[in-house]
This record gives structure tokens, C-alpha cells and sequence, in this order.
């Protein structure tokens, strides 16, 4: 299966879905709004001065934002009307960047250079088969001594909504419009695989990360899923049998030198 022509062509037309949408609020942004959610604020810390690489960045407002905090910002994604999308707005704030139109592991083979931060977050992982490979790249793009962050939705939210916790060779293949508001009529063909924390954490171990903190959160800073409550602002909960569910989880490491 071609999955990376799959998803490619499913993401430009999300990408122009997307950046007309309420959702990402592109006018707000460029009036001087952030995209960045409190919580990889607050874990990541500060990134004034140092070098970062966004992974899987889409059209760039999370990596344009870094920038806004004194970030050295570079953007990576497969798609290219994301790219592009991301250049422009770029230009249009003046922001110093970089953005790369690039297959990750592609990126990751290729690349030769080193970053202090190395980024992703929120709804990345699934797009990609091989997590092992994944980690891989991360730690080539690390500098020796180099943070690795990434808050991401929790995949015990999967198994609620039919799909496997566990890693499967094959994708799940379907058709399925974008968790905008404005993107529910067009269906969209759509590779994805699940990648359970344990996964995640080990491939990044085995690549030379040091891990040092792994924290849960049972509610999503984006109101992306069917049935969500938001109990506080910008908070929004799913519940089970009376109790909330994991929604979100982080991970922060080292490169070891």
C-alpha cells in the first residue's frame, strides 16, 4: 500500500479545510494569538535562543508560535500545500523559519544536522507505520544533551471508538472527513496505525533518549471528538462508567551525549 500518496493527498485537502477554519482561528493567530496549548508550555519550558525542529508540523502555527518565543524554528511535513501555507504566513509575520516539504523518514535519512528541541504533538503519530524509525529520526536531529518533547492524544481513547490499542502491520484504512468544523462533508481516504505508550516510550529508549517525565491528562485542549463536556475553559473531558478517560499524554527526554 502506497500510504504515504494516501495520506499526502488527504492532508493538502485538509490543509485548505483547515486553514479557513474557526478551529485554527488563522486570523486570530496572525493578529498575534498563539496556537500553543498551556500544557507544552509549561513542560517544554524555555526555548528563547535555541534551536527547534517541528515534526509532522502541518501549515506551521505551533512552530510559528515557538518562533514568537525566541525559537530558531524549522517545520517539517508531508504535505506540500501545508508548506506552502506555512511559508506564507511566515512572510506575512515577518518570522524568521524554515519549512521543509519532506516524508519524515525521508527527512530523517537524509538530515544532517543537529537541533537543541526537537517537537510534535497532537494527533502525529498515527500517520506513520514504523515507530522504531520514528524515534530514530529523533534522536539523529537531537544535538548530544538535546530535549525531546511531544504531547499527544492518548491511545486508550481508540479502543472506545473501534480501533486497536496495540500496533497492527496493516492500517486501518477508511474513509472520513477532518475534525474541523467546517470539514465533515468531504470523505477523505486515510491511512492510520495505533501506537501504545510502551511502544512509544521504548522505541524512543532504544534510540538513546533518556526519559524523564511521562505525565497523563484526562482532558484534550481541542473539542475534536464526539461527546466532549467542557467542564473548564479549553478543558474538554470524556467519561466511561462515571469515570474520565486518558485524553492526552506527554513525553520529555534527553538525548544522552
Amino acid at each position: 500500500m502506497d500510504y504515504l500518496n494516501i495520506n499526502k493527498i488527504s492532508w493538502d485537502k485538509r490543509a485548505k479545510i483547515h486553514v479557513d477554519s474557526e478551529f485554527y482561528d488563522v486570523e486570530g493567530f496572525l493578529g498575534g494569538g498563539s496556537s500553543l496549548q498551556d500544557i507544552e508550555i509549561r513542560e517544554l519550558g524555555e526555548v528563547s535562543g535555541k534551536t527547534l525542529l517541528h515534526l509532522q508540523c502541518h501549515f506551521g502555527l505551533d512552530t510559528l508560535s515557538w518562533a514568537r518565543l525566541g525559537a530558531d524554528v524549522t517545520g517539517v511535513d508531508l504535505s506540500s500545500v501545508a508548506i506552502d501555507t506555512a511559508k506564507l504566513l511566515s512572510l506575512q509575520l515577518g518570522l524568521e523559519s524554515r519549512f521543509i516539504c519532506a516524508d519524515l523518514y525521508r527527512f530523517g535519512d537524509e538530515f544532517d544536522g543537529e537541533y537543541d528541541v526537537v517537537f510534535t504533538s497532537y494527533g502525529a503519530l498515527c500517520w506513520l507505520p514504523d515507530i522504531h524509525r520514528w524515534a530514530a529520526t529523533v534522536a539523529r536531529c537531537l544535538k548530544p544533551g538535546g530535549t525531546f518533547y511531544i504531547a499527544e492524544f492518548h491511545p486508550f481513547y481508540d479502543i472506545f471508538f473501534g480501533y486497536s490499542y496495540f500496533h497492527l502491520t496493516d492500517p486501518d484504512v477508511e474513509e472520513a472527513g477532518t475534525y474541523t468544523e467546517n470539514g465533515q462533508a468531504e470523505k477523505l481516504t486515510l491511512a492510520t496505525w495505533a501506537h501504545p505508550i510502551s511502544d512509544v516510550v521504548n522505541a524512543l529508549i532504544e534510540a538513546g533518549i533518556e526519559i524523564i517525565q511521562l505525565n497523563e491528562y484526562p482532558y484534550s485542549p481541542y473539542n475534536c471528538f464526539d461527546g466532549m463536556e467542557e467542564r473548564d475553559r479549553g478543558r474538554f473531558y470524556l467519561s466511561h462508567k462515571g469515570y474520565d478517560i486518558p485524553l492526552i499524554y506527554t513525553i520529555k527526554g534527553v538525548k544522552r551525549e
